[in-house]
């Protein structure tokens, strides 16, 4: 699988990259339902096996669970892949509301927390989950700034900020990563985030590349009545009318496309992804092998100019 180096840092990252947050479990209402553990220990090994060489977690991820979940695979694993984990969420024990929390003193909590369930002595990159305390972020990034440099973390780096509160911190330290949402329905980084990211030298790996499932072409009324209770999907505006119905005249109009380029709508809406300059890498979620090995093509599809623009056209139609 192709590499590309992460931003200013010496990580050089497979383009797709393994995201567990649907494999953290049922935790209420941002869980995912569900989750067979043996399952998803199957779905990393076989992820390693095919070339990907970094996953993304975070505590809020099944409370712990998924950081849990992912040193347990790596336990029966030969494969040594970058872990990327996350700051910024508290929850009290036994409750699944997650609490912002970006605090000094609660960062330091945090990391020591994540290494233990991770079992690991040094988390390769240590992002903030979420900008929800911003008179914080300075603080924060500071402390982020301090683990990197008593050996806890390699690199730090950022998720879900705008060109604003990249350029607070940045003045701070240098920031190595930007972990944002793109995807052919949310494209609302490309006018300002990508750029300013290209020109800083911060690399990005994008999460929610297929609209929590929706750009899978595996949707239609009858499977979101099907939805599980505690699916967080359900409370989604993409989820809701007109808006679902608007998203499927879309993905009808991507299978058309992917049918002539013999690929899914799911790989093609990946692959979109990793066509933009600005992009490192983009990461995929999978809670079984056989959904895993159903995107892992899309890191060899190749777009052309013209298939970009026949997919903008109908966009702005």
């Amino acid at each position: 699988m192709e590499k590309r180096m992460l931003g200013n840092s010496d990580l050089d990252i497979s383009v797709l990259g393994l995201g567990s947050w649907a494999i953290g479990g049922n935790i209420g209402d941002w869980g995912w339902g569900e989750q067979n553990i043996q399952d998803s220990i199957k779905t990393i090994h076989t992820a390693l096996d095919n070339g990907i060489n970094w996953i993304d977690t975070a505590p809020a991820y099944g409370l712990g669970n998924s950081e849990r979940v992912v040193a347990k695979a790596l336990k029966q694993s030969s494969h040594r892949p970058y872990i990327f984990t996350k700051c910024g969420f508290r929850w009290n024990e036994g409750e699944s509301e997650l609490l912002a929390d970006l605090s000094r003193h609660s960062i330091r909590e945090e990391i020591e927390l994540s290494l233990a369930r991770l079992n690991v002595d040094c988390i390769d990159l240590y992002q903030i989950h979420k900008p929800n305390q911003d008179h914080l972020l300075e603080q924060a990034w500071e402390t982020l700034t301090q683990l990197k440099q008593e050996g806890k973390v390699r690199h730090i780096g950022v998720s879900n900020f705008s060109v604003t509160q990249l350029e607070r911190v940045s003045k701070i330290t240098p920031i190595t990563s930007l972990q944002p949402p793109y995807s052919l329905i949310n494209r609302d980084i490309e006018q300002d985030v990508l750029p300013w990211c290209l020109n800083n030298q911060v690399g990005t790996i994008h999460h929610s590349a297929m609209s929590h499932g929706l750009l899978t072409g595996t949707w239609d009324h009858q499977r979101l009545s099907y939805l599980d209770a505690q699916d967080w999907r359900r409370k989604s505006e993409q989820f809701q009318e007109p808006e679902f119905s608007r998203h499927l005249a879309f993905v009808n109009f991507l299978q058309t496309l992917a049918d002539k380029k013999q690929c899914s709508v799911a790989q093609l809406s990946i692959a979109w992804t990793l066509a933009h300059p600005a992009t490192t890498g983009t990461i995929i979620g999978a809670r079984t092998r056989l959904q895993l090995k159903e995107l892992l093509p899309a890191a060899e599809i190749i777009l052309s100019p013209d298939e970009l623009k026949q997919i903008d056209t109908f966009r702005h139609s």
